[in-house]
């Protein structure tokens, strides 16, 4: 274990290069000249890269974009993908989050555990193989992204200058190794309004929702009517017969029926309530006349209504790899001339995005639905058996001794962004999820295990 032995020698100078990271702001801000996602990233690169020379690695800088530390030699290189780019803090934080402050063996700050603490948890590890002089067979890079939380855009700039490893792994999630990630397909579901309602009682507007992979918690329409208490019994009636949270109030001369539900990720709808099914059923069941809002709350209400696996959308699809796929309504927008709907399709990972498509258009082809700023993911999926996993799963038992489950989601991590890696930790079974939260943090002795387990795992996979 001589390996483990050097990086517990290693642990102090480890603490201290990843307080130094989380003590830069590396949230997205104004490009600059050499600086495509502004200072902060652009510091965060600069900073790694320099601890990396100090380690004794040849290092380059991709104009800014993107660098890497690398060892070895060889035609083929294995690679351990990272970014030091972080979401923005937020409120409701112990300790500065970009102080990187000691407390109860825990370093504090934003991106410890996302992605600075784990990504240089890998380089100590390939400091350690570099100082107990392992052979290896194949070049290893550790990689340091600058743009993964507001679009991975720095990988293409990556591939067009380098070819990409022929492993690697991505500490951008948990253990013991994800192999299946869905594929994504979100979009906006659009219909022009040009048939308006020509009775007393009519939908002036509706709203709600920002994103289209968060379950909307709260929605809300104004109704123009001449008879507030047709719409009061009805939505009293409504609330008693469902339980759903509606109330309403009159404001400038309209009558908002409000609707509260529960966030949830979209990933996962079936663990929230959302706002704007609970709403759409409401005034799919008012005394309305015919519109074109109604007609297209009508065929919500028939093919998506609560369900979140996409069934009577003509979206039922599964796989035993990957499990079922999901349907999220994430926003809704709606005014005199048009109806908007953002909605989330996670979809396993034996089927295509073309076929995912084809089922969707066919379903709206004939009602005057478009679709409009559809965004895509393909999925990513190892096989079982292949090399890639069956080493990490090998080095994941050694290290900790536990047995080495492969998980499948329905999110995506950095991995989706380049060819042949996957998602292996940072994360231990058990351990609370504090990416992206206030009072992110990473343990100490479980930035030395992540260094031990990601050392041994590109020896496996260089040797």
């Amino acid at each position: 274990m001589k390996i483990n032995n050097i990086i517990d020698s290693l642990k102090d100078d480890m603490i201290k290069s990843t307080q130094e990271l989380v003590k830069i702001k590396s949230v997205e801000g104004e490009p600059k000249e050499g600086k495509p996602y502004g200072e902060g990233p652009y510091k965060a690169l600069d900073k790694a890269l320099n601890i990396c020379k100090d380690l004794g690695f040849k290092t380059k800088n991709l104009d800014g974009y993107i660098g890497y530390a690398e060892y070895g030699e060889g035609e083929d290189y294995v690679a351990v993908l990272g970014h030091l780019d972080v979401v923005p803090t937020g409120d409701g934080w112990k300790y500065d989050p970009y102080a990187g402050e000691i407390h109860d063996g825990k370093i504090h700050g934003r991106g410890t555990m996302d992605d600075k603490g784990p990504t240089l948890a890998a380089l100590y590890g390939l400091k350690a193989i570099k100082e107990a002089k392992i052979p290896l067979s194949k070049r290893v890079r550790i990689i340091f992204g600058t743009n993964e939380e507001t679009g991975s855009n720095e990988l293409p700039h990556y591939l067009e200058k380098e070819k990409p490893p022929i492993y690697g792994f991505t500490p951008d999630a948990e253990y013991p190794i994800i192999f299946a990630e869905k594929g994504i397909l979100q979009c906006n579901l659009v219909k022009k309004l040009e048939v308006k309602g020509k009775r007393d009682t009519t939908i002036e507007y509706i709203k709600g929702g920002d994103r289209p992979n968060i379950v909307c918690d709260y929605c809300e329409a104004g109704i123009k009517t001449f008879d507030y208490d047709i719409i009061e019994r009805s939505v009293k009636f409504f609330r008693d017969k469902t339980g759903y949270d509606l109330s309403l109030e009159e404001k400038n001369g309209l009558i908002i029926v409000k609707s509260k539900g529960k966030a949830a990720h979209g990933s996962t709808p079936e663990l929230g309530e959302n706002a704007i099914t609970h709403l759409f059923k409401f005034l799919g069941e008012l005394p309305v006349g015919y519109s074109d809002i109604l007609s297209f709350i009508r065929f919500f209400n028939k093919n998506i209504g609560e369900e979140t696996n996409g069934e009577s959308f003509g979206l039922k699809l599964s796989d035993k790899e990957s499990g079922d796929l999901s349907f999220n309504v994430g926003s809704i927008s709606m005014d005199k001339d048009k109806v908007s709907m953002a909605i989330d399709i996670r979809f396993p990972v034996t089927y295509t995005l073309d076929y995912v498509r084809e089922l969707l258009n066919k379903k709206i082809e004939d009602v005057g639905i478009e679709i409009e700023n559809p965004s895509t993911e393909n999925p990513l999926y190892f096989n079982k058996d292949h090399k890639l996993i069956k080493s990490l799963q090998k080095v994941y038992r050694e290290q900790t001794g536990k047995k080495a489950e492969l998980l499948a989601i329905g999110g995506g991590t950095y991995a989706k962004g380049m060819p042949n890696i996957v998602a292996f930790g940072p994360i231990f079974p058990g351990e609370p999820d504090l990416i992206h939260k206030p009072n992110e943090y990473i343990k100490i002795d479980e930035l030395v295990l992540n260094s031990k387990i990601y050392a041994h795992a590109i020896c496996e996979l260089a040797k």
